[in-house]
């Protein structure tokens, strides 16, 4: 008999954490994931889940009130209605199926759910806080997964009615008239998609001097021109929301990011903040285990998601996955995390490539994209000898079934290495992009060159063509030769 109560114990219960959980029983390891609020983390409850439902109603709003589009494939509608109270519960059914489905996929096979605050109480220890008490287990293993939560930045008061983040946006309440959101990054934008569908006006707030600044240059430059400029969204560009005051109105003071004087203050309906997010790490036990959180709270890992204590010394059998590492803050990065270490502690070592995890903001058209934009790919071929970059572009309005969709706008965008063939990230803008991705993704990971790529056969006449395009033009531009 084992001298432990678990061969793993999981803290959290999100992707990452569940993902881990079922990867660690088909390993043959006695489980027990522990989880202090809603089975299923941010991702079910409050983030991607619930953010997609509602966007896929909004979505099937706007493409049914676009009258020109329809009219154009001989398609005429009469007056679009929608009822905001049963698109909210449209998106909370869908949580709640989700976190059942979680849950039951744990029970069957044998996972113990504990419901409490789970904390590190020395080596291979986990204390467990509820409203029964407290109790102490032991684990060979412990993974922390405690994920994270939504950034509010200093002067901003969030009262959860007329100033909120995703948390309470996501159950959408409330239709305002007009709305400011502070953020233009893909929260920010998929939120815009769902307000400006049901009829919002919108105002954006963007403390950097351009929109979108995670995109590669060339997509953000698409983006706005489809999914903000036509869509009347007012934006502001370089500008601090300094002060942002609860009520009605809500009042925003804005602030010129350069020379920090207040340049305007808004009165609006309701604010958004979609600023990013910080990590769930304090009153885990981890600072009495010799870790340092540092200024921003990220959990320290090493290559194999072993916690480091503050003279970077491993923590032994101590792991830590998903938003609260900092790495990628992404549910599929979290799970891909969770099964790295399960792999590692059945004495299979497994490291994550962040650069071939891909990404996606959900918008009406999507945007997607995976590894380097242009610039930073030319920064690290600077950085790395200075080996050639290039990059080829593909649009949608040369596609057959785009054109059929008539849903042309669109641009596809791969960089990549022109004497080896790498590619060195892709990028989509366009009707499915968070699935057209995965193939470029796929191909990265397993170090396929653009030259072998533009040999692959792709369905004609499908959306995929669009890479198919592009890797045939990146084999043209000299790769391999």
């Amino acid at each position: 008999m084992s001298d432990f109560n678990y061969d793993l114990i999981i803290i959290g219960a999100g992707v990452g954490g569940h993902g881990a959980a079922l990867h660690a029983v088909s390993c043959g390891l006695k489980t027990a994931i522990v989880e202090a609020g809603d089975m299923g983390g941010t991702c079910v409850n409050r983030g991607c889940i619930p953010s997609k439902a509602l966007l896929a109603a909004s979505g099937k709003v706007r493409e049914l009130q676009d009258a020109k589009h329809l009219n154009s494939m001989g398609v005429s509608v009469g007056p679009v209605q929608f009822d905001r109270a049963a698109i909210a519960d449209h998106a909370n059914k869908v949580v709640t199926q989700q976190r059942e489905g979680l849950i039951g996929s744990l029970k069957r096979i044998g996972v113990d759910i504990i419901q409490g605050w789970g904390s590190v109480a020395g080596v291979q220890k986990v204390a467990v806080k509820s409203d029964n008490g407290e109790q102490t287990l032991t684990a060979k293993n412990i993974l922390l997964a405690p994920g994270s939560t939504p950034f509010v930045p200093p002067g901003a008061e969030v009262d959860g009615k007329t100033v909120f983040t995703s948390d309470h946006a996501v159950k959408l309440a409330d239709l305002p008239e007009w709305i400011a959101i502070i953020g233009s990054g893909y929260i920010g934008l998929e939120f815009a998609d769902v307000y400006s569908a049901l009829g919002c006006e919108i105002t954006m707030i963007e403390a950097l001097d351009k929109l979108m600044p995670g995109f590669d240059p060339d997509i953000a430059k698409i983006a706005e021109r489809t999914l903000l400029t036509p869509r009347d969204i007012e934006t502001y560009k370089g500008v601090f929301a300094t002060k942002i005051t609860p009520g009605s109105p809500v009042q925003i003071e804005l602030t010129d990011a350069k020379t920090k004087e207040v340049i305007d203050v808004l009165e609006v309906d309701a604010c958004l903040i979609a600023t990013g997010r910080i990590p769930t790490a304090k009153k885990m036990g981890l600072e009495e285990m010799g870790v340092d959180l540092g200024r921003r709270g990220f959990i320290p890992v090493n290559d194999h998601l072993a916690v480091l204590k503050e003279d970077g010394q491993a923590i032994p059998n101590l792991y830590a996955i998903g938003d609260a590492t900092g790495k990628l803050m992404l549910a599929h990065t979290a799970s891909a995390q969770g099964m790295a270490v399960v792999e590692t502690i059945c004495d299979r070592p497994r490291t994550v490539d962040y650069n071939v995890i891909p990404a996606a903001a959900f918008t009406h058209p999507e945007v997607s994209f995976v590894g380097l934009t242009e610039p930073a790919a030319k920064e690290q071929a600077k950085e790395n000898g200075g080996y050639p970059v290039k990059s080829v572009r593909t649009y949608f309005k040369a596609n057959a079934k785009a054109i059929a969709e008539g849903e042309t706008d669109g641009i596809a965008k791969l960089v990549f290495r022109p004497d080896t063939g790498e590619i060195l990230g892709a990028h989509i803008f366009g009707l499915h992009a968070a699935d057209l991705i995965q193939e470029a993704a796929n191909a990265m990971a397993q170090k396929v060159s653009v030259n072998d790529l533009a040999f692959s056969v792709h369905t004609h006449p499908t959306l995929s063509e669009v890479l198919d395009e592009a890797f045939k033009r990146a084999a043209g531009a000299g790769a391999g030769h």
